[in-house]
């Protein structure tokens, strides 16, 4: 376990939660985890993966998801594949082909295609040894991104020769929706693990500016070519600051649902290749978006509610390094939220008494929502003891703990200067490459070789993050800069 975690994936320790998780699923025992966002959840089942005798298949909700942890793990060494909507129908048989053959050990599936003739004649010639979930909440109507494909993972599993270990992971559930995964999918006696919601790392605070484009012009500059997600509630705001943000000098782009699927994929590339380091979006945006270098998170408007709210946020600082979670609020944002909330009575599937509860239950976490935004106490415990978590009630690193507003930096000036060296390169690589700059190393990797100053192939190994596929690759690239 220990040795493939650190020669695939360069760790020399797991983080907190993931040993329990990893043992359980090697030993044969289902799992459910519920570990925050950046917390490693899908360490937890690859370890796993490569430790097994067959293939593992991971149910994945989203393209963009897939075709990055894919790209992540090939960077790492692993054989691993995806399929879904992004093949063309003779690159899917090819791939299925390959499948067949073990050519991967790991492989991305969408909840769509587990159904599908083809890939159920494929499964049932394999040996499939473990289903990870991604994203399990989805398969909760309770949750709030409820996907009815994903009820289709449990007829799958009840379709295959013999019955593989199931883990299911998530970032958000609430007790409701745990016993919804458990049942829906069939899971057996499994390992529950929640690690709790805290992020140490991210800071938040709320704003109530006169004007919320200075607001947003003065965080983006104190941020200038680090990357950023502005959230906002219409299509209308969105267009607004992004034209805004680009006639100011600032490199964003834009997302929505009002545009072409082929520009939302071209913007949301160029944001996780860096080539725009803005991103303006509506929360059509994010879900499985796994680019760890997001150093703040901007709301223009308050959301519905505080599951969407922090996982909106939790976007920021996914390499565990300092990032911003800033809301800026005004009292109309909760008139535009309840008049969406009321958009409900305009549903002609639902009785009245469905339509009055569901009303009930989202004001309820509308009203939440405000009064985090008009707290005075620490904002960090307000949003772990709603998730049901108590806390210290100072964290000291909040809008309200620290009104001087001080952020923890990173480290000394000249581990900076030699950081920035280290991603100046590591953006000549990736754009040679073909591939975001963190595919290639990501910046807690190069913040800790900036720490550490290794001088050898053998002293690379004492970074986090560099395993030995990545120390064959790039290790001679870095050492030269290091060494100079």
């Amino acid at each position: 376990m220990l040795d493939i975690l650190k020669n695939v994936f360069g760790y020399n320790s797991f983080r907190n939660g993931q040993q329990p998780v990893v043992e359980n699923l090697i030993n044969g025992r289902d799992v459910l985890a519920v570990m925050p966002t950046g917390a490693g959840k899908s360490i937890c089942y690859q370890v796993p993966a490569l430790k097994a005798e067959g293939i593992t298949i991971v149910v994945s909700p989203l393209i963009s998801l897939m075709i990055d942890q894919v790209r992540t793990l090939l960077q790492c060494g692993v054989r691993a594949a995806y399929l879904n909507s992004a093949l063309t129908r003779t690159q899917y048989f090819k791939a299925l082909s390959n499948a067949a053959k073990y050519t991967y050990k790991i492989i991305y599936v969408a909840p769509e295609r587990l159904l599908s003739d083809s890939f159920i004649n494929f499964v049932k010639s394999v040996n499939i040894s473990l289903i990870a979930i991604d994203e399990a909440h989805c398969i909760s109507q309770w949750g709030q991104d409820f996907r009815p494909s994903y009820l289709n993972i449990k007829d799958f599993i009840a379709q295959l020769p013999k019955r593989p270990v199931i883990g299911a992971f998530t970032a958000t559930a609430t007790e409701k929706v745990k016993r919804d995964i458990i049942k829906e999918l069939g899971l057996i006696d499994p390992y529950t693990l929640t690690t709790g919601y805290d992020r140490k790392n991210l800071y938040f605070a709320v704003k109530k500016p006169q004007l919320k484009n200075e607001e947003v012009l003065k965080t983006v500059s104190n941020h200038k070519n680090e990357s950023g997600i502005i959230y906002c509630m219409s299509r209308k705001s969105v267009e607004e600051l992004n034209y805004m943000l680009n006639s100011k000098g600032f490199s964003s782009t834009r997302y929505h649902a009002g545009l072409s699927d082929i520009e939302r994929k071209q913007n949301q590339e160029n944001f996780i290749q860096g080539t725009n380091n803005i991103m303006v979006a509506t929360n059509a945006f994010g879900m499985g978006i796994d680019k760890p270098d997001v150093r703040y998170v901007l709301h223009y408007n308050m959301p519905l509610s505080l599951e969407s709210y922090y996982q909106e946020a939790g976007r920021a600082g996914r390499d565990g390094k300092p990032a911003q979670c800033i809301l800026l609020y005004s009292p109309s944002d909760y008139r535009t939220n309840e008049f969406l909330i009321d958009l409900v009575d305009e549903n002609e599937s639902l009785s009245q008494e469905e339509k009055d509860d569901i009303k009930a239950r989202d004001m309820y976490k509308l009203d939440k929502m405000r009064s985090y935004a008009l707290s005075r106490r620490c904002l960090r415990e307000y949003i772990l003891n709603y998730f049901g978590e108590r806390t210290d009630p100072n964290c000291k690193y909040c809008g309200n703990c620290i009104k001087s507003g001080h952020i923890k930096g990173y480290t000394p000036d000249e581990d900076r200067e030699l950081y920035n060296k280290l991603k100046t390169i590591t953006y000549e690589i990736a754009k040679y490459e073909h591939i975001p700059a963190y595919s290639v190393l990501n910046d807690a990797i190069l913040m800790d070789m900036a720490i550490k100053k290794p001088k050898t192939l053998e002293d690379l190994k004492k970074v986090e993050g560099m395993g030995s596929f990545k120390i064959k690759k790039y290790g001679e690239i870095y050492l030269r800069i290091l060494n100079e």
